[in-house]
């Protein structure tokens, strides 16, 4: 396939994601009220706990608005994940022997449940993260928290870890479509680990190491499983062509 319709097939792929994304925004808007209440339940738990004012504050008049908007579309990326990751996967699907798109199927399916698995894990450290860092505020004092920091710190939050949990899925997708070799992903492992526990100190606000730990190895172990299953496709692959040369 030559460039210029490469360009066209990821343009295809790309508004496809966007009126999947789209869509599932809607969905978002009409649930909002329930997943605010949600986002907001781990300020106040702090607040009821230190008998203190923490709360998060609209500081402008279409601030409400907004973060009802940004909500709705930060919903509509989490329930639309199984559509725009598989058109991730379309758009290499055409490069793939028919036996590897049968291979890459059974990856794929693993892609969701690892997205949606990372998004939940960071859900479940939201509380954590969010009394250790009021934890900072003085004596006396009040934290009224801006709901558009609050937003994009969760976003951030909730999206870097799903993210995080998605590479292995990407990584074999692409070893398997042809894009990355397994050796060129083997020759980087060491700043894959680097990476991992520099992203677990930045995304785990608790100081102590075991948070830290409790991330970054499940992020390393996914990323040398993927490692391993290209690894194994690439050697099969010159095992083959060594058979035909003969």
């Amino acid at each position: 396939m030559p460039l210029r319709a490469h360009l066209v097939e990821l343009r295809r792929r790309v508004v496809l994601a966007s009126l999947g994304i789209l869509v599932g925004a809607v969905v978002g808007w009409i649930f909002y009220d329930p997943v605010f209440e949600a986002l907001q339940r781990p300020i106040l738990q702090v607040a009821q706990e230190r008998d203190t004012v923490v709360s998060i504050n609209f500081a402008g008049l279409a601030t409400a608005v907004d973060m009802k908007v940004k909500v709705a579309f930060f919903i509509g990326l989490i329930v639309s994940s199984p559509w725009w990751i598989y058109q991730l996967w379309a758009f290499i699907n055409p490069g793939l022997t028919h036996k590897e798109r049968v291979r890459v199927y059974g990856f794929l399916a693993a892609a969701v449940p690892l997205f949606l698995g990372g998004a939940a894990f960071a859900a479940a450290m939201l509380p954590n993260a969010v009394r250790v860092l009021t934890e900072f505020t003085p004596d006396g004092a009040t934290n009224l928290i801006d709901a558009q920091t609050y937003l994009s710190f969760v976003m951030r939050f909730v999206l870097a870890f799903g993210l995080a949990f998605l590479l292995p899925a990407i990584m074999v997708a692409l070893t398997l479509g042809g894009v990355v070799r397994a050796s060129t992903w083997a020759r980087g492992w060491r700043w894959a680990v680097l990476l991992s526990f520099t992203f677990a100190a930045v995304m785990t606000p608790t100081p102590d190491i075991l948070s830290m730990m409790l991330l970054a190895l499940p992020v390393c172990a996914l990323y040398f499983i993927a490692l391993g299953i290209g690894l194994l496709h690439d050697r099969r692959a010159a095992r083959g062509e060594r058979v035909v040369d003969v």
